[in-house]
């Protein structure tokens, strides 16, 4: 269930259909576009090249859904303020509403941007929009949440507690309606634009912890212009799959950035947060025409108590070896001459016929399957280690690529593999990975960003995971085979290392006192920045 996020287009069409078109061709087919900000441009020659468009000599690669007019002079391309088609693949959702796809993905929409005075102009939203769109959710006893918010004017405050802004004006710009909207609405993810930036804040909680259940995080995400000439991001790629279907447990999971949320104080300060009657009024001309929900199978059942079963769940014990496990610490299979560094969860080795010289693994020290099988406090451990090593390279002139695979292994293994900077970007390194599994019949999408792997896959599922310097995740879903050396055979590439030789481990294994030497020569160097040896 994969979607793009793009912000304001300002009529530059073929700019951003021809970057779909190359996203597609390099990662495969997309469900859906949607468009927050301004879409429609205002001088002559945007106008040209939307009739190109609108007469059909020019088509849209993917389904486009797009929000009205931020400003007088694009108001006439809008004829409906309940939504219509503009083009052909390119649908106007509407003033405001739910739009629910076909899998049960429910996104809701607000377009325009505030206005303090009614009647407003029709490029404009009140605080009795806000509050109808609210009321038509929130009634429903059963409602969570929604998957997807999309407002095309940021919300006021979203930066508290959160990471910084990329630059002071933005502090002062956003809507405190949008702000209550959020608040009550609960998505998992919100996009807005207008301000020219792209912004990923931390993700946030929706529950006060210690005094409410546990409940999904939200993230909200502003992109740039399409086309900007500062090249900021402007189109933005992830997989979500649609509440409903989720099971509660693994709805509600907290990453470990997810940060307090940044709207409770402006939720008690906004004024006209709860119902009224002229709202309520208003309620029946909430469009919900474009729901294309049919039956997709069962739902996945929970307690039916709102989610209680995960608080009054047990922890779940890990595991125990079926047979001799090559690497749980205190196996006597455990090749302890390789071990680097040793936690209170999780230790360091060198890898057993490693790509390089210090290509290394981190591993728990019990017994765990793979990374969502992780308790908190190894989890908490594993990210150190991440730290610690990449600052570690860092230092050393290069970068490192992580990678496990969660198939045909027992224990789990994190292959932590550094790579010359000169050699090659951590952007050829994504697009060699995502075109060799092409080329093999896979798919790897991206994991977006501050996204958790454990709210994409449950324990016992197989997978590929790809996590690059940057930060950037990759993830395969194993269905039925998978190459066991992939990680390697792509890093070995002539694309990447030109080492295709040691593309096998098997084919590189060194002498009981080679791998001695190695293992102390990495021990050593990597000391000062071992957190475990600290006082």
């Amino acid at each position: 269930m994969s979607r793009l996020t793009c912000g304001d287009v300002y009529g530059r069409f073929d700019v951003l259909f021809n970057r779909v078109r190359v996203i597609q061709k390099k990662s495969g087919q997309f469900d859906m576009l949607l468009c927050v900000g301004s879409f429609f441009g205002t001088s002559p020659e945007s106008q040209t090249h939307w009739d190109e468009y609108k007469s059909g000599a020019k088509k849209a690669p993917i389904q486009t859904y797009v929000l009205g007019a931020n400003n007088q002079e694009t108001v006439k391309h809008f004829k409906d303020v309940d939504g219509c088609e503009l083009a052909a693949n390119i649908t106007y959702l509407g003033r405001k509403g739910l739009f629910t796809g076909a899998s049960g993905l429910q996104i809701a929409y607000l377009s325009g941007i505030e206005s303090s005075s009614e009647p407003a102009p029709a490029y404009c939203f009140t605080a009795k929009d806000v509050t109808s769109l609210k009321m038509s959710l929130m009634s429903n006893s059963k409602f969570k949440g929604v998957d997807i918010l999309l407002t095309s004017s940021w919300p006021k405050d979203v930066s508290n507690y959160g990471n910084a802004l990329p630059n002071e004006a933005s502090k002062k710009c956003g809507s405190a309606l949008i702000s209550n909207l959020a608040f009550n609405l609960k998505p998992r993810y919100h996009f807005a634009a207008l301000e020219g930036e792209n912004y990923e804040r931390l993700p946030y909680r929706n529950h006060l912890v210690l005094q409410e259940n546990a409940q999904h995080v939200s993230r909200f995400i502003s992109l740039a212009s399409v086309g900007n000439l500062d090249k900021k991001k402007y189109i933005y790629a992830f997989n979500i799959v649609p509440m409903s279907l989720t099971d509660i447990a693994d709805l509600v999971k907290q990453p470990l950035d997810v940060t307090e949320n940044p709207y409770r104080k402006s939720d008690k300060d906004t004024p006209k947060s709860k119902g009224n009657k002229s709202a309520e009024e208003e309620e029946p001309t909430q469009q919900f025409f474009f729901d294309l929900n049919k039956p997709q199978g069962k739902k996945r059942q929970t307690d039916g108590k709102g989610g209680r079963q995960s608080q009054a769940k047990q922890p779940r014990k890990h595991p125990q070896p079926t047979g001799p496990c090559w690497f749980c610490l205190a196996s006597p299979e455990v090749e302890k001459h390789l071990v680097v560094s040793i936690g209170d969860n999780c230790y360091v080795a060198l890898a057993k016929g490693g790509l390089m010289s210090d290509h290394v693994l981190i591993l728990p020290i019990g017994h765990y399957q793979s990374t969502v099988d992780l308790s908190s406090d190894v989890v908490k451990e594993v990210e150190q280690y991440k730290a610690a090593l990449r600052t570690f390279f860092k230092t050393k002139g290069k970068r490192y690529v992580m990678f496990e695979r969660n198939y045909k292994s027992q224990h789990l293994q994190l292959q932590v593999v550094p790579l010359p900077l000169s050699c090659c970007t951590t952007e050829d390194i994504k697009e060699t990975f995502i075109l060799q599994a092409q080329e093999q019949g896979m798919e790897l999408l991206e994991i977006p960003e501050h996204s958790d792997i454990k709210q994409i896959a449950q324990p016992g599922t197989p997978y590929f995971y790809v996590e690059l310097d940057s930060g950037e995740k990759l993830f395969h879903r194993i269905k039925k085979h998978f190459p066991l050396q992939f990680g390697r055979e792509v890093l070995a590439s002539e694309a990447i290392l030109n080492i295709p030789t040691r593309a096998d481990w098997k084919d590189c294994k060194s002498s009981r006192a080679e791998e001695e030497d190695l293992t102390k020569t990495f021990r050593d160097a990597f000391e000062p920045f071992d957190f475990t040896l600290q006082d």
